[in-house]
């Protein structure tokens, strides 16, 4: 099944850039570009892509505010900028992007990158790590009703939280990676959530991960 995306970013030499990079990988297509957020939203609404590529600084209607715009479908945002900030990870997890990758990352993160998007899984940088989402949300985390689960969910919501996947999820555990997937599937459609970026940023606003917790069983 090929994956399409669409390319927003406000300086040509890097969108075509982008085009040419993620073009040579099976699988993948490129269905539009954007040059700013507006343009990015219509793209994406138009070609009902399964990705979107987004810059954070562009004019007129900014990376994040576009990701905003796209929260309720069909396109998940990958959000590609130079910007290493935790303010903008954090505000990007929270307008609804499923991820986060630096420009200088190499074209084969990239390409892992925009597949686990498409398929619903969070992405963080390497570079990246849970400090991010710990340092900002330490400073006033908003207040979200507590998240409804059995102990096994909760075990593995810690553990999505960690940054862990289905696969390291399953073997600190003992459970089949199909069974902790049913987990996390379910405990999303329950609370209305997207995909796990959201029930990371939710886990800790409601209180059942806090900055600085050391999660039993984390990579």
């Amino acid at each position: 099944m090929t994956i399409t995306v669409v390319v927003a970013d406000d300086e040509e030499i890097i969108r075509e850039g982008l085009v040419a990079i993620v073009g040579a990988e099976p699988g993948l297509r490129v269905v539009a570009t954007a040059g700013d957020g507006a343009a990015a939203v219509e793209a994406a609404r138009r070609t009902r892509a399964d990705v979107v590529l987004m810059d954070v600084r562009m004019p007129g209607v900014d990376g994040i505010e576009a990701t905003r715009r796209l929260a309720e479908g069909p396109a998940r945002v990958l959000v590609l900028t130079t910007v290493e900030s935790d303010e903008v990870v954090v505000a990007a997890l929270r307008a609804g992007a499923s991820g986060f990758l630096l420009k200088s990352s190499p074209r084969e993160q990239l390409y892992a990158g925009v597949r686990a998007v498409a398929a619903g899984e969070a992405l963080l940088a390497p570079s990246v790590t849970r400090r991010v989402i710990e340092s900002v949300l330490a400073g006033g985390v908003p207040a979200a009703p507590p998240l409804r689960l059995t102990d096994r969910q909760r075990e593995v919501v810690r553990l999505v939280a960690a940054g862990a996947s289905n696969a390291e999820i399953a073997r600190s555990l003992h459970l089949a990676p199909a069974t902790v997937k049913g987990y996390v599937s379910d405990v999303l459609l329950a609370h209305g959530l997207r995909d796990r970026a959201q029930l990371v940023v939710r886990a800790y606003e409601s209180g059942l991960v806090r900055p600085g917790d050391g999660v039993p069983g984390a990579p």
